[in-house]
């Protein structure tokens, strides 16, 4: 049967990976594969784990190995690979600064001067695509008074990696086996597509970022198990990378459905269901922000939806989240628009329920593997507490639950359509059959699996204030009807 897989932190659904297996064993079992968010130490860092100090231990706050093998024994477990940078604190970065040349890391660590052997001018370095304002470098001195310029393309304390140095290699080789041997059956290469810098360029996706996929899917393979790539960018980088790595996001259909649902129409939708690669992990919503600029243009390339599409998808999340998405999306230099938006995509659609199953629906239904965000599943609108405390605009949608939380939003509606959807998705013969898809007017698109006798199909339309959806289920001569919230809610809670 076909897999849907939950996306979750360990500390944030749960509190502990013991305490996330009991809910996946338990109220969340339709998932049949998860990817937990950092684990390393420390999960609670400067970037919620995407800064690790130690990349190949779990952070016994959390657990430890043997709680992730536990998981991993009757699932699905992806966990993040984070090729690009490590943390300021660890222990590699530090003994660098502590001996220069004659430490083992020597060359590990990405500074101006290794991009720019020769110095770099004005037009090279402002070239350099970071989704932050400012410049990518930070300065640090090692202990011998040596100044480095270091390239740190997210955060001062996340500092990058020369991952086409030996020690740097050597230092992920490492990382993977302890994943693999972890029970972790596929890693995503976190912010792959700013690993590699290259002057004259705007380093991100180039043809040198690919040929380091490559290397980094070899190494991944020998340690046995599989790669996902994350690319936020030009719909044609995602169709460029798919054949070279075993799972590419489908970030292109969140902006894709907040258009139809907000416009009222499907084509632009179907001309992303036409090429759109097979081997996606379809996402709406994720530990970072709803990607925009996935279905925009790119350069002098044409997107899926033009630039004034864009800006009126985030003037109408900036209405439905009564102006905070626009607080909270940050504008990346030398660009007019965000290019994701912070914000849930429940919230983004104002916590109208039968819009956002719709959405909820089309994602389950399309080729793939549907993977669902904790917040999204729980029906989560806005921590704009936690936002207010930390600054960081993701913080909007990494919200904290405790148990008495979960409880109540496991009884929601929202969230139980969504667990019948995943339901439908494991568990109906129909999805291990072949797909096809159709439109009629300018509203409506139909996804259809056909496997034998069995039929699953998909009728949604995007009328502007009266969406629906309809789904038609046939197996062995029964044929049911599924067009509400309450009818999704109950599918496969007693059989079928």
């Amino acid at each position: 049967m076909s897999d849907v897989e939950l996306l979750v932190y360990a500390d944030r659904l749960g509190g502990t990976i013991p305490q996330l297996q009991a809910l996946l064993d338990g109220p969340l079992r339709a998932f049949s594969s998860v990817h937990v968010l950092p684990f390393y130490i420390p999960f609670d860092g400067a970037d919620a784990g995407f800064d690790p100090i130690d990349h190949a231990s779990v952070d016994p706050r959390l657990g430890t190995w043997d709680d992730l093998r536990a998981l991993a024994r009757t699932r699905g477990l992806t966990s993040d690979l984070i090729v690009n940078h490590v943390s300021s604190s660890s222990a590699e970065f530090v003994d660098w600064l502590a001996r220069g040349d004659a430490s083992d890391f020597a060359g590990m660590f990405l500074t101006f001067d290794t991009v720019f052997p020769h110095g770099g001018g004005e037009r090279a370095i402002t070239a350099f695509y970071r989704p932050r304002p400012g410049l990518p470098f930070t300065a640090y001195q090692g202990a011998d008074g040596s100044r480095h310029l270091v390239w740190t393309t997210f955060m001062p304390s996340q500092v990058d990696l020369d991952v086409n140095h030996p020690a740097a290699l050597t230092y992920l080789r490492r990382v993977l086996r302890a994943l693999a041997d972890g029970g972790v059956s596929t890693v995503r290469l976190d912010a792959v597509g700013y690993a590699v810098k290259t002057p004259g360029t705007d380093s991100f996706m180039t043809p040198e970022t690919l040929a380091f996929a490559e290397v980094v899917v070899a190494l991944a393979h020998e340690a046995g198990v599989d790669v996902l790539v994350e690319v936020h960018a030009h719909y044609s980088q995602q169709l460029a990378i798919a054949p070279l790595v075993d799972w590419v996001y489908d970030f292109a259909l969140a902006p894709l459905l907040l258009h139809s649902l907000g416009t009222g129409t499907v084509d632009r939708l179907a001309r992303w269901l036409e090429i759109r690669p097979e081997n996606a992990i379809t996402v709406l919503d994720t530990h970072d922000g709803i990607g925009i600029i996935d279905a925009g243009p790119g350069g002098e390339r044409p997107g899926l939806i033009d630039q004034a599409e864009m800006a009126a998808i985030f003037a109408r999340a900036d209405v439905a989240t009564a102006g905070h998405s626009s607080i909270a999306s940050v504008v990346p230099e030398w660009f007019t628009l965000p290019h994701q938006i912070n914000a849930t995509f429940f919230s983004t659609l104002g916590g109208e329920t039968v819009p956002y199953l719709l959405a909820r629906a089309v994602q389950h239904f399309l080729p793939g593997r549907p993977q669902v965000y904790y917040v999204g599943l729980l029906g989560g609108l806005d921590d704009t507490a936690l936002f207010d405390e930390t600054g960081n605009g993701r913080d909007v949608n990494r919200h904290r639950y405790p148990a008495d939380e979960v409880d109540r939003a496991l009884d929601a509606e929202v969230t139980q359509a969504q667990l019948g959807l995943a339901r439908m998705r494991t568990g109906h013969p129909a999805f291990d059959g072949e797909f096809s898809w159709t439109t009629r007017g300018d509203d409506e698109a139909r996804l259809l699996w056909s496997n034998g006798d069995a039929r699953a199909e998909l009728s949604v339309r995007t009328t502007i204030g009266a969406s629906s959806f309809r789904i038609e289920l046939s197996d062995t001569g029964v044929t049911q009807v599924i067009d509400t919230p309450a009818d999704l809610a109950r599918w496969g809670q007693n059989g079928r």
